[in-house]
């Protein structure tokens, strides 16, 4: 594994997103080892639950766009016509590795510090439940420009008032307000956030395999009753789309010219009056 560890501690598989010095970026790589562990997990009759967190001061910072934003990427040229298919066939790939947390066998418990944006929040989403520190920031900023979440995740696990709310501003919230929003389980302090987390795992872990798998399957079932399916369709192709409109370009071409700090910067820029 280049992008993450896996490692069995009794009863709980352990997989932490191991990119500290890139705030846990997502590459290309990532999505697909991450359901390499997932699979690992479920085939290992004595794991009862998944642990996911992140090394460093963060849980994940979202894609590595210094990686992909800053150089030309193919199929982004808007001097050319854009298939959109090409970025179908990668997204919905990334998009399959965020969900094996979904479709896991065994239930999913994610522990969020410092930050988890972007990209990040499709695998926190993805997950079963969330301990989130409450000083931590959770949140969507891409909605702003160049993006849409591919894991259509958020009406469903905060309700479509507060999904707009998020997702109209690209704003963030703490550990406190999920937990208001019902977004996450817990929001321990930070300094309590291991011990917290870890309680939750330990006791989830005492339940057999066989009571988690068929609670999962069970509550999962309400979510395919909604549409996950064709939810997650469109915002793949969405996100696509987002990377493709004028403002989009031009985003861009200032990460590109300037560094995606500075374009980013650019972005936000208006909303932090």
């Amino acid at each position: 594994m280049n992008t993450l560890d896996y490692e069995v501690d009794g009863r709980v598989a352990r997989i932490t997103l191991n990119r500290p010095e890139r705030g846990n970026g997502i590459t290309l790589e990532m999505p697909g080892e991450l359901a390499e562990c997932v699979e690992q997990a479920n085939l290992d009759p004595a794991v009862h639950v998944i642990a996911l967190a992140g090394a460093g001061k963060g849980f994940c910072g979202g894609y590595d766009l210094v990686e992909f934003a800053e150089r030309p990427m193919p199929n982004h040229d808007p001097s050319v016509p854009w298939d959109p298919v090409v970025d179908w066939q990668a997204m919905s790939r990334n998009l399959r590795g965020f969900m094996s947390l979904f479709h896991s066998d065994k239930p999913v418990i994610c522990k969020v510090h410092g930050f988890c944006v972007a990209g990040g929040t499709d695998m926190a989403l993805c997950s079963d439940l969330l301990v989130i520190a409450d000083d931590a920031r959770i949140g969507y900023p891409p909605a702003r420009v160049w993006g849409v979440p591919t894991s259509a995740m958020w009406a469903a696990r905060v309700g479509d008032q507060r999904a707009k709310r998020l997702l109209f501003t690209g704003d963030l919230i703490d550990g406190r307000t999920a937990l208001e929003w019902g977004l996450a389980i817990d929001a321990p302090p930070a300094a309590e956030l291991d011990e917290r987390f870890e309680a939750l795992v330990q006791r989830i872990a005492l339940t057999p395999v066989n009571q988690l798998v068929m609670m999962k399957l069970l509550v999962n079932q309400a979510l395919f009753a909604q549409g996950l399916a064709a939810t997650q369709t469109l915002g793949v192709f969405f996100d696509g789309i987002a990377r493709h409109t004028a403002e989009g370009h031009a985003f861009a071409q200032s990460a590109v010219e300037a560094g995606f700090k500075e374009a980013v910067r650019r972005r936000d820029e208006p909303y932090d009056g």
